[in-house]
């Protein structure tokens, strides 16, 4: 046995050094086939769908769905080329980008930059929306020093709206009474399930979130496109424009086919060199901001939970755990080369309790002597406040949905639904309010007024902590919170961020507050690291990876119907931090 053993195990190692030595081998090969940059590279980014704020959290997800770089890449790649003397031009491909106004902000700045080098980029649509809005892929073309259009196209310049559906009469013919309460008047979030209709606080702060973008939008396009801003407001009111009224009109330049435009920026007509796509171009070149002072990057993109995010090990959750971000925010903690904390929040916030834990580590990474500056995406607002608010600065773009400082909870009570279907419910309880989140109980007078005491005690803390982070009197804070949502140039203006920008803003400010020189260069680190292939493996199959792939699965197909998705955040304990879900389009 002993031999039988010994030669097993010699066996294993002959195998563990082959395999060794193959993957050496393969390594050489693959860089020795490695794509490489020639010089007149022209650069391919394809916007006609989304991508997401942060990288996947681990390998796994990244090599079984692979989908679009996130845009921390795009920004990077654009970054790093804009100084490469190889590369020339970009050309940007555009449709029905699904996508924010901030994240359009944020590329129209990363392309400005890049043509500030003396680089070409050029914008091609086969159409800017179809008998649909092409607003926002529109603003973010036209940062680009030529627009091409297919002929059988349009460009759908046609302002924004933001719609909403309201099931107050669905629930109503069901016979689902719902049970909510909000702190204070803006917090809309549960308007859906409680109003047949907009309120008008709800009308008035998107009416003001809609006036202040567009006019963003207009002045933009105007000093892009060289029209005066008059000209632009009367062109988006006879939009959608058809191609050649476009061209007439100098909102494109020229019409033309996706071969003309790469002809057009110095790609052979023939396709006998095409463009490289901006990923490929970031793998061989590598990312910028690798060497000097350390300045650790932090992601939080989506719901706020308590615990741990809840996924399939495959893909990525749309969840914040609080868990998580605590072992990010102590890993960079702990770093003693770690100078600043890059927070960079895409958030609507979620639960109250949870956005408290995370806000707790954003106060002891501070202690810990590191500075921390807070980047906003999309949205960060609710919950998404309530975590940046500790922060040392704060940057959102102008047209960042944030603030929402507020405080909603409540419950369904299914009664009449379950009537109807003949089921019924019998319940023994110890304890006064043991029933207070019961589907089948309204509340007592006694649970309903402790109910009241949990939101307005959540409401409170949300303003101290904004107060005291924000170096805000208590009369200023409340005449800024109840509930509003507020687009970044106002929250500016309002006191509730300290720049307008994004990355590269946040960037500048978190070396000045670290005391690095403005000229040096920082090497960005991601906390937590990125799990790896072989480490995600493991955790699936022994077991050791907190999520809970049955439950994944069914909270996604649940979030299929318009309603649950509603739903599944604010019948969460009482005191959810959620914004509404203002849709731009």
């Amino acid at each position: 046995m002993r031999r039988f053993l010994v030669g097993m195990f010699a066996v294993i190692g002959f195998l563990v050094v082959l395999g060794a030595a193959a993957g050496v081998g393969l390594a050489l090969w693959s860089r020795s086939r490695a794509p490489h940059i020639a010089d007149n590279t022209v650069l391919a980014l394809d916007l006609t769908g989304g991508f997401p704020d942060s990288a996947p959290s681990n390998a796994l997800s990244k090599l079984i769905r692979p989908g679009r770089p996130p845009l921390r890449d795009v920004l990077d790649a654009i970054e790093k080329a804009r100084e490469d003397q190889r590369v020339t031009g970009l050309i940007v491909r555009l449709g029905d980008a699904e996508m924010g106004l901030a994240e359009a902000q944020e590329l129209r700045d990363a392309i400005t930059a890049f043509r500030a080098k003396g680089k070409r980029a050029v914008a091609y649509a086969d159409s800017f929306g179809e008998m649909s809005g092409g607003t926002r892929s529109y603003y973010l073309a036209a940062a680009c020093g030529e627009i091409w259009l297919q002929p059988v196209g349009v460009v759908g310049l046609v302002g924004l709206r933001a719609e909403e559906p309201f099931f107050r009469g669905t629930l109503d013919l069901l016979g689902v009474v719902p049970r909510f309460d909000r702190r204070e008047e803006f917090k809309s979030a549960a308007d859906p399930v409680t109003e047949k209709t907009m309120t008008g606080p709800d009308r008035t702060q998107i009416t003001a979130i809609l006036d202040t973008a567009f006019k963003q939008i207009v002045e933009a396009i105007a000093a892009d496109r060289k029209l005066d801003e008059a000209t632009v407001r009367g062109l988006v009111d006879r939009g959608p424009l058809l191609a050649q009224e476009a061209l007439d009109a100098h909102l494109v330049d020229h019409l033309g086919y996706s071969d003309d435009a790469l002809a057009a920026i110095g790609e052979p007509a023939d396709g006998s060199r095409k463009p490289m796509p901006i990923a490929r171009y970031l793998a061989v070149a590598g990312h910028p901001h690798v060497t000097g002072p350390r300045i650790a990057l932090i992601y939080a993109s989506g719901q706020i939970v308590r615990g741990s995010a809840e996924g399939n090990g495959l893909t990525d959750t749309g969840q914040i755990g609080a868990d998580q971000l605590v072992d990010a925010f102590r890993q960079a903690e702990r770093d003693p080369e770690v100078r600043a904390i890059l927070f960079r929040i895409n958030s609507p916030g979620g639960s109250a309790v949870a956005s408290e834990t995370i806000w707790r580590e954003t106060v002891r990474a501070k202690a810990a002597g590191k500075k921390l500056i807070v980047s906003m995406g999309n949205v960060a607002g609710s919950g998404g406040y309530y975590i940046a608010a500790a922060a040392d600065k704060i940057v959102a773009e102008p047209a960042t949905l944030t603030g929402s400082i507020g405080a909603l909870g409540g419950k369904l009570l299914f009664n009449g639904l379950i009537d109807k279907l003949g089921v019924s419910y019998s319940a023994v309880q110890v304890g006064a309010n043991a029933g207070i989140d019961s589907p089948v109980e309204d509340f007592t007078p006694a649970g309903k007024q402790r109910f009241e005491q949990l939101l307005d005690d959540i409401y409170g803390v949300f303003k101290t902590r904004v107060g005291d982070g924000r170096k805000l009197d208590a009369a200023t804070v409340e005449s800024i919170a109840k509930g509003r949502v507020w687009i970044g140039e106002d929250a500016k203006a309002h006191g509730l961020v300290d720049a307008l920008g994004g990355y590269a803003t946040a960037l500048d400010l978190a070396k000045q507050e670290a005391g690095i020189a403005a000229d040096s260069d920082v090497s960005i680190r991601l906390f937590p690291p990125q799990r790896g292939l072989l480490r995600t493996l493991i955790a699936r199959f022994t077991g050791r990876d907190s999520d809970d792939a049955s439950a994944s699965l069914g909270r996604s197909l649940a979030l299929v119907q318009a309603l649950a998705a509603r739903l599944d955040p604010l019948l969460s304990p009482p005191g959810a931090l959620m914004m509404p879900p203002i849709e731009i389009r």
